[in-house]
């Protein structure tokens, strides 16, 4: 859904999108489960700087409602996670604060985002928000016990063999190596 300052020029445009999974791309290892709901509004902020000089800023206020699956950070199966949030985000035109000479900008522009001339893509705002509610990190269960280093068995499924296994040779010469450092201490 794109919107436009053209759109907003005589009333708030109302949003009620819902997302079907694999409309927008999240990214590698994050999978949309079932429709994402996005409702809200959008209203035009028309910024004056002095003279004839306007900036129209799109404010964009909604909510949405989702479940997402990534990977278990340990076994890497499958973990569902629900999603619920709510935003209020402002962009500006891309070109509104170009200007040559470097500049502080205060804390209130650090939350301002940035629209192509064409307009604002509710998809792309949908996805930010999505990749910044999610965890960065997430476990299939609070005592996953991942998989083994040496053959990948799930160790949530079953044990493996690799237990019995001797280690490779080669890292023999280290085996004592953390005793010592301890008795240096």
């Amino acid at each position: 859904m794109l919107i436009t300052p053209l759109q907003l020029e005589n009333e708030p445009l109302q949003i009620a999108e819902s997302f079907a999974p694999g409309s927008i791309d999240f990214t590698t290892g994050i999978t949309q489960l079932g429709p994402l709901p996005v409702n809200g509004h959008a209203d035009l902020i028309v910024e004056h700087r002095g003279g004839s000089d306007l900036i129209s800023d799109i404010r964009v206020r909604a909510d949405y409602t989702g479940t997402f699956e990534i990977q278990c950070a340990r076994c890497v199966e499958p973990v569902q996670i629900p999603l619920k949030g709510d935003f209020d985000l402002i962009f500006r035109p891309q070109d509104a604060d170009a200007d040559a000479a470097e500049r502080a900008i205060t804390v209130d522009e650090t939350e301002i985002g940035y629209y192509e001339k064409s307009g604002l893509l509710l998809e792309d705002v949908v996805r930010e928000q999505v990749l910044l509610s999610l965890p960065g990190r997430a476990l299939c269960q609070t005592d996953c016990k991942g998989l083994c280093p040496r053959c990948g068995q799930n160790l949530n499924q079953a044990l493996c063999s690799c237990e019995d296994t001797p280690a490779d040779p080669r890292w023999n010469a280290l085996a004592g190596l953390a005793g010592k450092l301890e008795l240096k201490h």
